[in-house]
């Protein structure tokens, strides 16, 4: 029998597109098609292909994520090529389809089992990328709101106006910084794990945590990057008010459970970005677009191809011959911060049947 839980994220992700979707109607009922075509025909050259450079950043990071979590578990077996995609289908599969983090695990379970990674291995690789991407996100939030505690006053009359004031950004700011050097700390300090409520942060070793502080940055430096390469020169507030406003955004939409975000993502810059005038709103919706081409809907094309040669390819070696598996592979560490990797296999058995 299936949990109720999944059956409530797909509707509030539903109703999340909905509200959004209505929201946005709002902003853009005044918008042409042919001038947002105009904006998008009107970014520069060099700056489309600067937002290229920043897709292919963004999920070399992606990809260094599983990196990470193979050389926690003591794998070494498995070639950077195929890591690689493996990491790039499970993120341009799981950023379209919602943020449900077995989205993207099922991929992996395919891939990584036919490896001879077990079932545990892949809970507790999946539970390490997530929770590095949280740990990426939470860095960079702090820095931003500690470097310019204003940026909030963008959403004044939006939010409740303690939420907007640079001195609770501040807090916030250095919070999020705390939070980060507690869990660096305990890496190096191997201090006993960390309970909050239901929470549990495992501290990995240094050398774990020094590559997650380094590679989810740079994921979502790339990401924003896409965007603020995309904006026009004239209304562009900057790359660390950008990136703020990606973070936020982004953010929003995975804990929307939207489908790729859809709606949530776009009203929340757009919101965010303080338009005055009607150029304005179509050169940033334009550079969203942007976004939504190089950071979603290519890489969603190019991963189905290599679902289906990967697919193929099985299904060839299983007819030819029976599967055999690496005895090189050693007991995983079923051990990773933030996520019960025990339930993750779990579940990832269940909806792999």
């Amino acid at each position: 029998m299936k949990k109720l839980s999944e059956f409530i994220w797909p509707l509030i992700g539903l109703a999340a597109v909905v509200v959004s979707g209505y929201f946005l109607y709002q902003e853009l009922k005044t918008t042409s098609l042919s001038a947002i075509w105009s904006a998008i025909l009107a970014i520069p050259p060099h700056r489309i292909l600067l937002a290229a450079f920043s897709t292919l950043v963004a999920y070399a990071a992606l990809a260094w994520y599983d990196r990470i979590a193979l050389l926690h578990l003591g794998v070494s077996h498995i070639s950077w090529l195929f890591v690689s995609l493996c990491s790039f289908t499970t993120y341009a599969l799981s950023h379209n389809i919602g943020a449900s983090v077995f989205s993207g695990a099922l991929v992996r379970y395919r891939a990584y089992t036919a490896k001879g990674l077990s079932a545990a291995q892949v809970a507790v690789l999946v539970a390490l990328c997530s929770f590095t991407f949280f740990l990426g996100t939470i860095l960079l939030g702090g820095f931003t709101l500690v470097v310019d505690p204003n940026l909030l006053t963008r959403l004044e009359g939006r939010l409740p106006g303690f939420l907007t004031d640079p001195k609770t950004a501040l807090v916030v700011g250095i919070g999020m910084l705390g939070f980060v050097a507690l869990y660096a700390l305990g890496s190096i300090l191997h201090l006993r794990p960390l309970h909050i409520r239901s929470f549990k942060l495992e501290y990995p070793r240094p050398g774990i945590m020094v590559r997650q502080l380094l590679a989810a940055p740079l994921e979502l430096l790339g990401a924003a990057g896409i965007i603020y390469f995309a904006l026009p020169e004239a209304m562009n507030p900057g790359f660390i008010p950008v990136l703020a406003i990606f973070l936020a955004s982004f953010s929003v939409a995975l804990a929307s459970h939207a489908p790729g975000g859809l709606g949530v993502f776009e009203i929340v810059f757009i919101t965010a970005m303080h338009i005055t005038d009607d150029a304005q709103k179509d050169a940033i919706i334009a550079a969203v677009i942007i976004f939504r081409i190089f950071y979603f809907w290519i890489p969603a094309l190019i991963s189905v191809v290599v679902v289906v040669l990967f697919e193929r390819s099985r299904l060839a070696a299983v007819i030819a011959t029976p599967a055999t598996v690496p005895s090189t592979v050693p007991e995983p560490p079923v051990v990773v911060p933030g996520l019960d990797a025990h339930e993750l296999e779990r579940e990832l058995k269940q909806k792999a049947i």
